[in-house]
C-alpha cells in the first residue's frame, strides 16, 4: 500500500513540477537577442557616424562612441531600465562595451545604500577587478612570450 502512495505522490509532484517549470523558445530567444544585440549595435553605429559628421577623426570618433554607449549603459542600469532590457534580450544585451559597463554598474548601485566607501567604492570592482586584474595579467604574459620568441628566434 505505502507503494501505491510514493508512486501517486511522485506522479503529483512531476505533474507540479511541469506546471512551475517556464518553457523557453530557442528561436525565440535567439531571435530577442539578435534584435537586441543588432539594436544596440545600430545605436553605437548611429553615435559614430554622427560624431564623424562633427568633423571627427576615426580615432576620436570612436573613442567617443566607446564613452557614450559606456554612460548610456550606465544611465539604464541606473534607471533600472538596463534589466529589462536584459530580460527580453538575454545574450543580446551582453555586447562587450555596455554589458561590461552594466556589470560594474549594477553592483554599485545595488550596494550604494551601505555608504560611498564601503558601498559603492567596494562593490564596483566586483566584477570589474578581476578583469581588469587578469586583463592585465594576461597581456603581460603574452608580452613575455612575444619578447621570448623575439629574442630566441634568429632574423
Amino acid at each position: 500500500m505505502s507503494d501505491f502512495f510514493k508512486q501517486q505522490k511522485q506522479k503529483e509532484y512531476n505533474e507540479y513540477v511541469k506546471q512551475v517549470t517556464p518553457t523557453h523558445s530557442l528561436a525565440a530567444n535567439m531571435a530577442k537577442a539578435f534584435l537586441t544585440g543588432g539594436v544596440i549595435c545600430v545605436v553605437g553605429q548611429g553615435i559614430l557616424n554622427a560624431c564623424k559628421g562633427l568633423g571627427m577623426d576615426q580615432e576620436a570618433a570612436g573613442s567617443w562612441t566607446s564613452m557614450l554607449l559606456v554612460l548610456l549603459s550606465v544611465l539604464l542600469t541606473g534607471w533600472n531600465l538596463y534589466q529589462k532590457l536584459a530580460k527580453f534580450g538575454g545574450a543580446g544585451t551582453l555586447v562587450p562595451i555596455t554589458g561590461f559597463a552594466n556589470s560594474v554598474a549594477a553592483p554599485a548601485i545595488e550596494y550604494k545604500k551601505e555608504g560611498q566607501v564601503f558601498g559603492i567604492g567596494c562593490k564596483i570592482f566586483t566584477i570589474a577587478g578581476p578583469v581588469i586584474l587578469y586583463g592585465i595579467f594576461s597581456s603581460w604574459v603574452l608580452g613575455v612570450i612575444y619578447w621570448v620568441l623575439q629574442t630566441c628566434i634568429p632574423k
